[in-house]
């Protein structure tokens, strides 16, 4: 394929550097599309997540002034590693939801309502009733916190950090390490930051409950819980979820300088 590159070069020079470049800027805006929040999701039609990745490659080459492509430069390594960059922004940014789907795991688990998984299209697998509102809920304030911004920004950035041609991946300069590292170590916390209320409440129905059972042995306790834990919890979300959003907000804010 490099020599069928090199000879069309030969007799199209300019044609050839415009295509060369397009097939790996686009590449990137690939990786990018495939994995970043909000523009992954399944229910966005694969033509239209391909005509909007050929229009920014459209965008991107005629402002770029991207130049000739060294003599030693393989085609098809440049367009594995842009591609590679475009996945390793879209998926860090995605690793900024994955709190907020702990979280609803956690309060989903806590309520009982293990056994209502339904079919998520976006990531082919069974998920949680609770799980699926929440990271709906999440991407709606992520595009309201101005969480889109920050992907496409950082993905025009990525072209200073990491040329077209190149054939090095600077990690330290694409993605902040601390902000990285602090965002994995703590999607536990955010978790359980989001679910706490919930489940500090359904303990101390199971307490109650408890009690309950030692006193009037008579009564089907555990068959209540099933009856009260969904009520409860379903009730404690309704109460709390104006705050709930603000937590979620500061903390994607709080993130935002992690590109």
């Amino acid at each position: 394929m490099d020599n069928f590159v090199a000879q069309f070069g030969l007799m199209f020079p300019k044609l050839a550097v415009h295509i060369t470049a397009g097939l790996i800027v686009f590449a990137r805006v690939l990786g990018f599309i495939r994995f970043a929040p909000v523009f992954n999701r399944k229910e966005i039609n694969t033509i239209v997540k391909l005509s909007f990745s050929l229009l920014m490659t459209g965008i991107f080459i005629a402002t770029l002034h991207i130049g000739q492509p060294p003599a030693d430069n393989s085609l098809l390594l440049s367009i594995l590693l842009n591609f590679v960059v475009g996945a390793m922004i879209g998926y860090m940014a995605q690793l900024i939801l994955l709190a907020i789907d702990a979280g609803a795991d956690m309060i989903n688990m806590q309520m009982g309502l293990t056994s209502a998984m339904v079919l998520d299209p976006t990531t082919q697998s069974q998920t949680s009733i609770l799980g699926k509102c929440f990271s709906l809920l999440g991407i709606l304030i992520f595009i309201e916190v101005g969480g889109l911004y920050w992907l496409v920004n950082a993905f025009i950035r990525s072209f200073q950090v990491f040329p077209v041609y190149a054939v090095s991946v600077p990690l330290a300069k694409i993605v902040n390490m601390d902000y990285l590292i602090e965002l994995s170590s703590n999607v536990l916390y955010m978790g359980l930051q989001i679910a706490s209320p919930v489940l500090l409440a359904t303990l101390g129905q199971d307490i109650i409950l408890g009690v309950i059972s030692k006193t009037a042995p008579q009564v089907n306790v555990f068959q209540l819980s099933f009856l009260f834990k969904p009520v409860f919890g379903a009730a404690i979300l309704v109460w709390i979820l104006p705050m709930l959003a603000n937590v979620i907000s500061d903390y994607f804010r709080s993130y935002s300088n992690i590109f």
